[in-house]
């Protein structure tokens, strides 16, 4: 029982943060510049839950400008995009490549919040430091091929995608790797293929 509670306070704790993103998005799409207080409001918690959940309000509003421009799968997918996993997880990429370029600066502060949370202790209260968005996403991309993997492998693909697709893998190109934009979107499609190819292998669809 002690263990349900325990995950049923974290759900809640990220159901909360969830919350004060968008409802930071919803003040922002409206062409405004929320306070906490407004922020808090929106999102039926009190200023006091919304400091918890972010180190300072920059914190919050850089991350919800990323909420904003974040694509939606409905959109994404749209019903005549194709069914292979590889071209779907390929559009993923470029829409979340796009975003970063057009973002890096939001994406690299809320990247230097979230390091610097884990050095006071992490997550141990419970509440993330980050907000999951690519691995939706992923999942959406990977739906119609669900059939072809079992959950198992399903589950390690998606994982190992996430590795390839986001913040981190522009800081791993741009600061380490020093590399140019193209060579960048090169590599991540032939890790994307590799990947998925390495599932099908692993457990080949009946």
């Amino acid at each position: 029982m002690a263990d349900a509670d325990l995950t049923r306070r974290r759900n809640q704790k990220r159901r909360t943060r969830k919350d004060l993103l968008e409802a930071a998005s919803r003040l922002m799409k409206a062409g405004r510049k929320p306070s906490l207080e407004e922020i808090a409001e929106e999102a039926l918690v009190s200023r006091a839950t919304a400091y918890r959940h972010f180190p300072s309000m920059d914190a919050l509003l850089a991350e919800a400008s990323i909420d904003v421009a974040v694509p939606d799968a409905a959109e994404l997918f749209r019903a005549r995009a194709s069914n292979d996993p590889v071209a779907r997880l390929e559009r993923v990429d470029t829409a979340l490549h796009d975003l970063i370029l057009a973002n890096e600066a939001p994406l690299r502060m809320m990247l230097a919040h979230s390091l610097e949370r884990a050095t006071r202790g992490g997550s141990a209260d419970g509440i993330p430091p980050r907000q999951n968005r690519r691995t939706p996403l992923i999942e959406a991309a990977l739906e119609p091929a669900r059939d072809q993997f079992s959950p198992d492998v399903l589950a390690t693909l998606s994982q190992a995608l996430a590795l390839v697709i986001g913040t981190e893998a522009m800081v791993v190109f741009k600061d380490v790797l020093q590399l140019d934009d193209a060579r960048a979107r090169k590599v991540k499609r032939w890790a994307i293929r590799a990947l998925v190819d390495a599932a099908r292998r692993s457990d080949p669809a009946d």
